[in-house]
């Protein structure tokens, strides 16, 4: 263990500007395809709720994209859109969105009926309904699902250094290729600090917007 450790503080020594460069690669990554999955993701679901006869052909398009293996849509990505970060980014975007889709439908569809009944006999508009009673209910478990895709999103990031995006993943593939532990250490517990840290600010985010809401309610 004092080998490994002693072998943990010499790649530091030796390598820390291009540590620093993956783990910014890789949280780079992570957050674009973070907000790309927000964009598309949370419109999409709205647009299941709002026209519910096509939401069940959604929600199961993008289910099946959530069940394929994340290296395979990225070998699948390097076919059509070539290497880099732009096609990971792309790639990953798409195993980001479902979480984030099927938690904003569970979230607007949850909100119990009689305060949406209470709010149109209040005199809002349908207008107001959704954005002063639906979305604020819905807001928790959207939160959730954004939780979730984060995770997935920093974990899937490392096989993205594959198609040549960088990141963390380098030095886990590079542990891998040469049998090191101590690379291999350095690569996983990065990804999972980056994966706590991303959780944490999210919970801060939700804490925010609880309290907002019953400063509102005051």
């Amino acid at each position: 263990m004092q080998e490994i450790w002693g072998n943990i503080v010499l790649y530091f020594e030796n390598n820390m500007d291009a540590y620093f460069n993956m783990l910014q690669q890789h949280i780079s990554i992570s957050f674009r395809v973070l907000v790309i999955s927000i964009i598309i993701g949370f419109p999409v679901g709205v647009l299941c709720v709002v026209f519910k006869k096509r939401q069940k052909m959604v929600i199961r398009m993008f289910q099946i994209l959530r069940i394929i293996p994340s290296l395979a849509v990225l070998v699948l990505s390097i076919r059509f859109l070539g290497i880099g970060t732009g096609p990971a980014v792309v790639a990953l975007s798409f195993l980001a969105i479902p979480p984030i889709l099927m938690n904003v439908v569970a979230g607007l569809e949850g909100a119990p009926p009689f305060m949406l009944e209470a709010a149109k006999g209040m005199g809002m508009t349908p207008l107001q309904v959704w954005l002063r009673v639906r979305l604020p209910l819905a807001l928790p478990l959207v939160l959730a699902g954004i939780k979730t895709a984060m995770v997935e999103i920093v974990a899937s990031a490392t096989i993205a250094a594959l198609i040549g995006a960088g990141g963390l993943g380098q030095i886990i593939f590079q542990g891998l290729s040469v049998r090191r532990t101590e690379l291999l250490l350095i690569g996983g517990v990065s990804v999972a600090i980056i994966s706590i840290l991303s959780v944490l600010i999210l919970d801060l985010i939700d804490r925010f917007f609880q309290r907002y809401k019953r400063y509102k309610l005051h």
